[in-house]
């Protein structure tokens, strides 16, 4: 599996987590919307530990910096 997220990605994924995070537990959101939301934190969570989103391949989408590529 080739990575396909670049840094800036991955922190911008990171930031909306936390923020969901903040949100729920505060109690602002909440119901289905507060638990889909959580479905898609975990799943923004570990496409950013793995480098990798499935959905850019169909897209042919790369968000790595031409010099993270050559590692």
């Amino acid at each position: 599996m080739k990575t396909n997220m670049g840094k800036i990605d991955k922190i911008v994924r990171i930031v909306l987590v936390i923020l969901i995070l903040v949100l729920y537990l505060s109690d602002v959101i909440g119901g289905t919307l507060g638990l889909v939301l959580l479905i898609l934190s975990f799943i923004f969570v570990l496409t950013s530990v793995l480098g990798f989103c499935p959905l850019y391949l169909p897209f042919n989408i790369n968000t790595k910096e031409k010099k993270e590529q050559s590692n």
